[in-house]
C-alpha cells in the first residue's frame, strides 16, 4: 500500500500536515466509522472532523479499527459555534477528546468567526495549545479582518486557515494575506459540492487521463492549498488520492484559476446566522 499524502506541509511551529486528507462533513457517526476506516486503509493519513458534524465519536472508532498507530494519523477538528466563549470552549474541546477517545488532537480550529465570540474562544484555543492537548491550532472561514483581530490580541498566528476553495472561488487576497503571516490554507468543498461540469477542467482531464476532480485536486496541491475532499464512496477515495503521478502546467494552473468567479457554494462568513 502506498501512503498517498506523504507529502507535507510544515505548520509555522513545525508540526507536519499532510497535504491531501479526507474530509466528513455531512456524513453520519456510522459510515464516519467505516469511511475513515477505508480512507487509512488505501493509503490516507490525515482526517478532517468537528464537533458541529455530529461524527467525532465514529471518526475516532475507524481509526481505532484501522491498525494504524493513532501518531501516524494527523486528525482535525474544530470548537462548533454554539460552543465558543473562554469556558464554553474549553468545555466543548474536552467532550471532542472524549469521542474522539484521544487525548491530544493535532489541530483543532474555530469552526466559524462568531461575532462577539471568536476572540474569546481564541484564548481558550491558546490554552489548549499550551497544554500540550493540540499539537496545532488554527481558524475556520475567518476573513483578514477575523485574522487582523486575532493578531491585535495574541502572540500566537493561527498556522491554518480553513476556507472554501475551489476554481471559482480562488480567495486570492486572502490566500496572500495568509502567506505573508505564515499561515497555511486549507480548502473545504474543494469540488465545488460536484460541481465539475466545466469544459476547461474535462479538457484537461482527458489529456492526462484523469478526471476533473483529480485535475481540481492537482491544481490545489500545486498552489500549496491544503486539501480535504469528501466522499464516502470506496472508488472515489482511491481516485481522490491518485493525484501525484502527474503535475499541471504554469499555464493550466494559471487557466484554472481564472475561471474564478468568487462564487460560494457555502455560506459567507461574514453573513451567517448559526
Amino acid at each position: 500500500m502506498t501512503i498517498i499524502n506523504s507529502n507535507n506541509v510544515v505548520l509555522q511551529n513545525g508540526v507536519q500536515m499532510p497535504i491531501l486528507g479526507l474530509g466528513v462533513w455531512k456524513v453520519t457517526d456510522e459510515v464516519a466509522e467505516i469511511t475513515v476506516r477505508q480512507a487509512i486503509e488505501a493509503g490516507y493519513r490525515a482526517i478532517d472532523t468537528a464537533a458541529g458534524y455530529g461524527n467525532e465519536a465514529g471518526v475516532g472508532r475507524g481509526i481505532a479499527a484501522s491498525g494504524v498507530n493513532r501518531e501516524q494519523i494527523f486528525v482535525t477538528t474544530k470548537i462548533r459555534n454554539g460552543d465558543q466563549g473562554y469556558q464554553e470552549a474549553l468545555a466543548a474541546f474536552d467532550d471532542s477528546r472524549s469521542k474522539l477517545n484521544m487525548d491530544i488532537v493535532d489541530l483543532l480550529l474555530i469552526h466559524w468567526p462568531v461575532k462577539g465570540k471568536y476572540t474569546e474562544t481564541w484564548k481558550a484555543v491558546e490554552e489548549i495549545y499550551a497544554k500540550g492537548y493540540a499539537r496545532a491550532i488554527g481558524v475556520s472561514n475567518f476573513q483578514t479582518h477575523h485574522l487582523d483581530d486575532i493578531a491585535a490580541m495574541s502572540e500566537i498566528t493561527p498556522m491554518v486557515n480553513q476556507v472554501e476553495f475551489h476554481p471559482l472561488l480562488t480567495q486570492e487576497p486572502l490566500r496572500q494575506y495568509c502567506a505573508s503571516h505564515n499561515i497555511k490554507v486549507t480548502a473545504w468543498s474543494p469540488l465545488m459540492q460536484g460541481n465539475l461540469d466545466i469544459p476547461l477542467l474535462q479538457n484537461i482531464a482527458t489529456k492526462y487521463n484523469k478526471s476533473a476532480a483529480q485535475i481540481v485536486l492537482r491544481w490545489d496541491i500545486q498552489n500549496g492549498v491544503i486539501t480535504i475532499p469528501k466522499t464516502i464512496t470506496p472508488a472515489r477515495l482511491v481516485e481522490n488520492a491518485n493525484v501525484f503521478d502527474f503535475e499541471l502546467t504554469s499555464d493550466e494552473i494559471a487557466q484554472i484559476s481564472a475561471l474564478n468567479e468568487n462564487k460560494r457554494f457555502g455560506p459567507d462568513p461574514d453573513n451567517f446566522n448559526f
